[in-house]
C-alpha cells in the first residue's frame, strides 16, 4: 500500500521548499512535478524546438529520460543524464515551462510517470493539479497558497540562492502571468481540489507551514 501527500498551489507559494522539509521530517520520496515540467522545457530548447511546435515537443517526448536522485543529501533532476537542477530554474526555461506544460501529451506522459514511481511507496508530490489530475485520491491534500507580492520576494531569494540574478518587478509580472496561465489551462489547470486543505503562508515562517503540514499528515497517518 501507498500513502500520498499531494501539495497544489501557485508559483512561489513554497510548495518546494515546504514539500523538501516535509519530506526529511516524515521520510517521504519526493517526486517534484515541477522540475520535471521544466526538464521537458529544457529539452525543447537544447533541441531548437519552438515552444509552439505542439508536435515537434510530443515527438521529443520519447527521447527524454528524467531521474529524481538524492545526493550527499540534496535532491538533484537529471535529463538525459546530465545534471541539471540549476539550469532548469533559469529565465529561458521560466518563460516557456507554462506553454509546454499545458500540451496534453507531455502532461499524459508525466503523470504516467508519476504514477509509476508512486507505487507501493510513501509519497509527497507538489505541483499545480496534483490532487486534482494526478493523484485526485490522494491521502492528504494541502492547497498552499501566498499573496503575489510574497511570492516574488521567495522567488528572488530563491534564484539568487541559484545564482540566477532576476529584478523583483519582472518576477513578479511573471508569476502573475504564470498564475493567469496556469488557472486557465485546458489539461491540469491551478484549481483547489474541494477537499484540500487551505493554507495560506504569507505570514507565517517556512517551519510554521512546515510543521503544520507534517501535523494534518500524522494526524492522518494515524
Amino acid at each position: 500500500m501507498s500513502f500520498i501527500v499531494a501539495i497544489d498551489g501557485p508559483a512561489g507559494s513554497g510548495k518546494g521548499t515546504v514539500t523538501e522539509l516535509v519530506c526529511k521530517k516524515l521520510n517521504l520520496i519526493n517526486i517534484s512535478t515541477g522540475a520535471a515540467y521544466r526538464s521537458v522545457a529544457l529539452a525543447t530548447l537544447q533541441n531548437n524546438i519552438s515552444s509552439d511546435d505542439t508536435n515537434k515537443i510530443i515527438e521529443l517526448l520519447d527521447k527524454i529520460d528524467i531521474e529524481f536522485r538524492k545526493e550527499n543529501d540534496k535532491d538533484l533532476v537529471y535529463l538525459n543524464g546530465e545534471e541539471v537542477t540549476k539550469r532548469i530554474r533559469q529565465k529561458d526555461v521560466t518563460s516557456i515551462v507554462s506553454k509546454v506544460s499545458s500540451i496534453k501529451e507531455v502532461r499524459l506522459k508525466l503523470n504516467k510517470i508519476f504514477k509509476k514511481i508512486a507505487e507501493n511507496k510513501n509519497v509527497i508530490m507538489e505541483g499545480r493539479d496534483i490532487g486534482t489530475c494526478v493523484f485526485p485520491k490522494a491521502d492528504v491534500k494541502i492547497y498552499l497558497d501566498a499573496s503575489i507580492e510574497e511570492r516574488a520576494k521567495r522567488r528572488v531569494k530563491q534564484n539568487e540562492e541559484l545564482g540566477i540574478n532576476i529584478p523583483y518587478e519582472e518576477i513578479k509580472k511573471d508569476i502573475q502571468k504564470r498564475d493567469e496561465a496556469d488557472k486557465n489551462k485546458k489539461i491540469g489547470a491551478l484549481k483547489k481540489a474541494d477537499d484540500a486543505i487551505y493554507i495560506d503562508s504569507s505570514n507565517m515562517t517556512i517551519e510554521e507551514v512546515t510543521d503544520k503540514i507534517v501535523e494534518i499528515i500524522k494526524n492522518k497517518m494515524t
